[in-house]
């Protein structure tokens, strides 16, 4: 769910399988993105996962860095993650977002060649668009906090403009 001009878009890994079998993002019902995505102020109510088409009126839009689903990010392959990299730069370029949050700041390592990357804006740029790491709200991401991650997600969106 892209389109042109966007403050944020919100790109996670790979569709787990709930969010294949449902076609809506971050659908398991134990993932904090959603109420993350509230919490820190982007969207004045707690979204379910199949209202996504609503961010757009939030100037907001959401895609994935791989195509394919698995129950565990971990089980994508580094070529996956390289290749969605590159499909995620073209659609960047196109659509020109203010801002790519990566949502898994490991996927956003590996798919863009950053190994040192940390949590946050990022000195690369994809033409004009900032990019901005985030950890990954899955809930087998025991080492972030759901409030730790509203705090993140919060500067993200002071610095989009908010």
């Amino acid at each position: 769910m892209i389109a042109d001009g966007l403050r944020v878009l919100f790109c996670g890994i790979n569709p787990g399988l709930m969010s294949a079998a449902t076609g809506h993002h971050f659908a398991r019902p134990g993932n904090r993105f959603w109420p993350v995505l509230h919490g820190s102020g982007f969207t004045p109510r707690r979204l379910d996962p199949s209202e996504q088409a609503e961010l757009l009126s939030y100037g907001l839009g959401i895609t994935n860095v791989a195509a394919r689903a698995s129950a565990r990010a971990d089980e994508l392959s580094r070529a996956e993650l390289v290749e969605g990299g590159a499909l995620l730069t073209k659609r960047v370029l196109l659509h020109r977002p203010r801002w790519l949050a990566v949502v898994g700041v490991t996927a956003y390592r590996v798919a863009f060649a950053d190994p040192r990357a940390v949590i946050g804006s990022q000195e690369r740029t994809i033409g004009d668009t900032r990019i901005w790491a985030l950890p990954n709200p899955s809930g087998l991401n025991a080492g972030w906090t759901t409030e730790a991650m509203v705090e993140e997600f919060g500067r993200l969106r002071a610095a989009a403009g908010d």
